[in-house]
């Protein structure tokens, strides 16, 4: 499957040279078949382009469950930044190998994160085998001097890991958010960012009270607060966008701003539905994002595609106020769109790289197959999900995962739980 039902190819084959996709059509004759050196059987699956992740927080997984029911605010100040405290590189790979393990048998060949300590992020990514845009992201409720050795740490792992892991990773600048970095720290990594030729990615307009206390703090609300810092004339994307006024819908528009959409986490926290079919008609692709485990409590990616195809036509009372067709988009093309990877991934294309899953058709709840798409959206979850390969190289086949260790992640993470606990 390329993009929507006219272009689904049915008894179709996808040929692969090297990491990149080099054939995309019926079943080639078997005198041409025999000029590959493997050919594989995916008979009774669909294939289609890997789930891209546009948001989130990796390690974050190791405090699933840990405080539910509760406002961002509260959560985060209270629960959250706390425990995050005790966090070291330990407690960060093992968190983030939980989560990059759960990506890949949910489907997610490509993921942005923004947290500390990232060079454990990336040596997870590396031995993953899957692909991730990788930012520090940078808090900046302490000292002058703390704040200078953020950016620093920022900027160094920018220019480290960009373009590591044979390409598979790719890194931005990320100041947290608005109301936890000052004006003037923004403007910093704005200017960096600009130098590095790099795009850049922060937390926007997630709750109403974020918004009030950014008109407080600034006497303006966070879109032409970030506008007039020059944010938006770099390649950014911001994550929630959930309190937008027409106007600031608008903006976004005007300067290309990508949206990183977050139905199951805002829904979960409490902070509201974002002005998504509004978005769409001004232009806007928003991606699909997770956000991390500790507020979904899932990476899982069909179920942001099923959220976003649902939500929208409750809430609007519409029907079509986000098809199928355009949150499946939203998971794959419109999610690379939002990272700035659209030339490389997010859908099946001869000459792009070589990333897909396959989604089993064979279960009851698939049958029959009127509709492939429709049935991706609404009738598919996690555990359809069968292979993966990214790169051209097999990640996972038939739900076994060939480049980690399972039960070593789990166990590990457990322990650095605890450790964290005593």
């Amino acid at each position: 499957m390329v993009e929507g039902q006219e272009d689904v190819i049915r008894d179709g084959a996808l040929g692969i040279e090297g990491d990149t996709i080099s054939y995309l059509g019926p079943v080639p004759e078997e005198s041409v078949l025999a000029q590959y050196d493997e050919v594989i059987d995916m008979s009774g699956k669909a294939i289609l382009p890997g789930l891209i992740n546009t948001h989130g927080h990796a390690a974050m997984s190791l405090l699933r469950g840990y405080a539910d029911d509760l406002p961002l605010q509260t959560w985060l100040q209270e629960k959250i930044w706390p425990l995050e405290a005790k966090f070291t590189a330990k407690q960060v790979f093992d968190g983030t190998a939980l989560s990059v393990l759960e990506m890949i048998k949910s489907g997610t060949t490509c993921f942005l994160d923004m947290y500390d300590h990232m060079d454990q992020v990336g040596k997870v990514v590396e031995e993953s085998g899957i692909r991730a845009r990788l930012c520090r992201g940078a808090i900046g409720l302490c000292s002058e001097a703390e704040q200078e050795a953020k950016l620093q740490e920022t900027v160094q792992f920018a220019i480290d890991w960009n373009g590591q892991a044979d390409g598979r990773i790719t890194t931005m600048l990320a100041p947290h958010s608005p109301y936890t970095c000052s004006p003037s720290y923004i403007e910093k990594f704005v200017e960096k960012a600009a130098e590095l030729n790099l795009p850049i990615h922060t937390h926007m307009s997630e709750t109403r009270a974020e918004v009030e206390q950014n008109v407080r703090d600034y006497g303006l609300r966070p879109v032409e607060h970030l506008r007039r810092l020059g944010f938006f004339d770099l390649p950014a994307l911001v994550a929630h966008a959930v309190h937008l006024t027409d106007e600031e819908i608008d903006i976004l528009a005007e300067y290309n701003v990508k949206v990183a959409h977050n139905p199951g986490s805002n829904l979960k926290l409490g902070s509201g539905i974002a002005p998504i079919p509004k978005m769409l008609e001004r232009g806007i692709r928003p991606g699909l994002a997770t956000d991390g485990a500790a507020s979904n409590n899932n990476l899982d990616m069909l179920e942001e595609i099923h959220l976003a195809a649902m939500i929208h036509k409750g809430a609007n009372q519409d029907p079509i106020a986000v098809p199928a067709l355009t949150a499946l988009r939203m998971g794959t093309s419109y999610g690379a769109e939002s990272l700035f990877l659209d030339q490389q991934i997010g859908t099946l294309e001869t000459g792009k790289k070589a990333d897909f899953i396959t989604i089993d058709l064979s279960g009851p709840h698939m049958q029959p197959l009127h509709d492939i798409v429709s049935h991706l959206v609404y009738s598919a979850s996690r555990g359809d999900v069968c292979d993966m390969y990214v790169d051209g190289r097999p990640i996972m086949r038939n739900r076994e995962v060939l480049t980690l260790d399972e039960e070593k992640i789990c166990h590990e993470a457990m322990k650095s739980f605890e450790a964290m606990t005593r």
